[in-house]
């Protein structure tokens, strides 16, 4: 069967977190600044969606490049410190072009203690692409990140689109332990020895891009902190995980960083809750559900 659309339902996973934790919450950080589609970099076209939706067609464009410009110069700095004032540790899903020109960035994230996973070669759908391709994408992506960190990424999150061949091919290479890509539980799953860990669009600073729903700062944290009290509570009886996206170039902007500090007071000041990269939650869920190769 090509689609399972039962998941746990009727089973679902008894609570099985450290500590005896009622819940897991998984922050995101997207890094795509520099990888973004560009005719000035050489790209075959523009990226069109920002803040404003407008595609320079075969011509570079300037203006789209600067607003991408904006997470690494300052948005970074709002997020990182908001974490290391909460002592929370996220999972910087980054773009191997992007970490390339930002290295500075990377590095940083990492002696901060942060996890750094892989978000594709550029910020771009994979669907369509032939397994050849893509292959070789992952491959150069994981080797990228590895020099410029450090470590070696275990986690993988492709833009939106995968190929049918994606997980197939992360498995493959042998060197990742879980990928995010999925969106169908609030609960990780596991293909074999590979964790699943799904991702969320919803409680995600992407909200504010335009016709997105978020305008003020407190409605991203309305809503995200609605989602965590409502996982939380049905985390007394069964196995929940909570994932929040987050974009340097989004959240980090002076008019919403606050949204994100209010969440972290909330979910930090939150007795049993545990915060970790998604690494450390893929790994605690096979150590619990299966085995990890």
């Amino acid at each position: 069967m090509r689609r399972d659309l039962k998941g746990y339902f009727g089973a679902e996973p008894a609570p099985c977190w450290p500590d005896d934790a009622r819940l897991a919450v998984s922050f995101v950080v997207n890094v795509e600044e520099g990888a973004e589609l560009s005719i000035g970099d050489g790209d075959e076209r523009n990226e069109a969606r920002y803040e404003a939706v407008e595609e320079v067609k075969s011509a570079p464009d300037p203006c789209m490049e600067s607003h991408f410009g904006y997470g690494p110069r300052q948005g970074y700095k709002r997020i990182a410190d908001a974490f290391d004032h909460h002592s929370v540790k996220a999972t910087f899903s980054t773009c191997g072009r992007a970490a390339e020109r930002t290295p500075w960035l990377i590095q940083d994230a990492v002696a901060r203690g942060h996890e750094l996973s892989c978000h594709g070669w550029r910020w771009e759908t994979h669907a369509g692409w032939d397994a050849d391709k893509e292959r070789a994408v992952i491959a150069k992506t994981h080797a990228t990140l590895t020099e410029i960190a450090g470590v070696a990424p275990v986690g993988w999150h492709t833009r939106s689109a995968t190929s049918p061949h994606t997980r197939a091919l992360l498995m493959e290479h042998g060197g990742f332990t879980y990928d995010s890509n999925a969106y169908d539980d609030d609960i990780p799953y596991l293909e074999d020895s590979h964790v699943v860990l799904p991702y969320a669009f919803d409680t995600n600073d992407m909200r504010f891009s335009p016709g997105g729903g978020f305008v003020q700062a407190r409605d991203f944290s309305d809503y995200v902190i609605a989602g965590f009290d409502r996982l939380y509570a049905e985390g007394a009886n069964a196995a929940r995980m909570m994932s929040i996206g987050l974009h340097l170039r989004i959240i980090g902007r002076p008019a919403r960083i606050g949204g994100l500090e209010t969440v972290l007071s909330h979910i930090a000041g939150t007795p049993g809750v545990w915060i970790a990269p998604r690494r450390d939650i893929a790994r605690h869920w096979a150590a619990q559900h299966g085995e990890m190769t």
